[in-house]
């Protein structure tokens, strides 16, 4: 077996030993580092030629080890029926976890019997996923085409598709939201994408409950703005998203601060930072597009949707747009993602 390994790495193509090297750093220091060969070498025995354009099997996740080594790997993006397992979530309060809240997730994921992308995306053995961001930077950039090329697109809350379509593209595998951030005209979903619930506060888990079992929205106060009464999917399209990326990222990427592991005063991160990070793990190749906010450019639209400024954006409450900034430029430089829109 050696020796087959040993012929695919000589017979390995420039344009692959070009991203091995860009990857790992110059090919020469690459080799006298045996674990980097050995991997090097089952990559290359088992993809063969990685031209541009083809997917690079584990990219995303070596380049991240680089600049975070305790960053690992494998974390489920949904929660299944095995989810009590998960120890570091289990004993954490939402956001950060799920603890006071396994019935009413027990009885959700019994009836939507689905726990993953679907088996298309997920028999995949590589996947190009991209966060589509709300940002106005999306607007006449002519990006739809670039973007619906990714095998899995992933949309946040209310950002509309239709009619934007030439910037912001067609395909949506993925919408991520919450009560308060999700789209509230049930005609004004995709014909078909996956309902991915993020929650923020116990309440929400509630909120989704009533949303899966089509009941009467009752209970609304708690929600900080008006909240989706009905959302048009089976429960079989819809998801409940790992809350380890909320806490991960808040805690380990970003540095916010801990608070006793409860929501306080700038400790949460974004949707957009969030679906990153799910997307780090479960992705091989990760993109975005329409993310940035440029306080230089004060009348410049925040939205690609709509005519609100950059100006509007108030000092938040939850979340630390500085230090997230730090840390989503840090991934850019480390070409651990792509950023398309060059707004980071």
């Amino acid at each position: 077996c050696t020796h087959i390994h040993t012929h695919t790495v000589s017979t390995m193509s420039t344009g692959a030993l070009g991203w091995f090297s860009h990857w790992f750093g110059s090919s020469n220091a690459a080799s006298s580092i045996p674990s980097t060969i050995s991997l090097i070498t089952q990559l290359t025995y088992k993809y063969g030629n990685l031209s541009d354009g083809v997917c690079k099997p584990g990219y995303a996740a070596a380049k991240m080890t680089a600049i975070y080594p305790k960053f690992i790997k494998p974390a489920p993006m949904f929660l299944d029926r095995n989810f009590k397992r998960l120890a570091k979530v289990n004993s954490y309060l939402p956001p950060f976890g799920f603890k006071t809240q396994e019935r009413i997730i027990d009885s959700i994921l019994t009836t939507t019997k689905n726990y993953g992308l679907g088996e298309q995306l997920d028999s995949r053995s590589c996947k190009r996923c991209i966060i589509v961001g709300n940002g106005g930077i999306l607007s006449n950039k002519s990006l739809g085409s670039r973007i619906d090329e990714y095998d899995v697109v992933v949309r946040l809350n209310e950002a509309p598709v239709s009619g934007y379509g030439k910037d912001v593209g067609t395909k949506t595998t993925m919408r991520i939201t919450y009560p308060e951030g999700a789209i509230q005209k049930p005609d004004s979903y995709e014909k078909d994408s996956l309902f991915v619930f993020s929650a923020f506060k116990p309440l929400d888990f509630k909120w989704l409950r009533q949303m899966v079992f089509k009941e009467k929205l009752k209970g609304t106060e708690g929600f900080w703005k008006s909240v989706a009464h009905y959302v048009p999917r089976e429960p079989t399209e819809i998801r409940i998203l790992n809350p380890y990326f909320i806490q991960e990222a808040a805690f380990q990427f970003i540095g916010l601060p801990f608070n006793n592991g409860l929501m306080g005063k700038g400790n949460i991160p974004t949707l957009g930072t969030v679906a990153i990070t799910m997307a780090l793990h479960n992705c091989d190749e990760v993109a975005v597009a329409g993310f940035g906010y440029d306080m230089n450019t004060p009348h410049a639209p925040l939205h690609y949707y709509e005519t609100v400024k950059m100006s509007a954006i108030k000092e938040s409450w939850t979340h630390n747009i500085a230090k997230e900034k730090e840390f989503l430029r840090k991934l850019v430089r480390a070409n651990v993602i792509t950023d398309l829109t060059n707004g980071i």
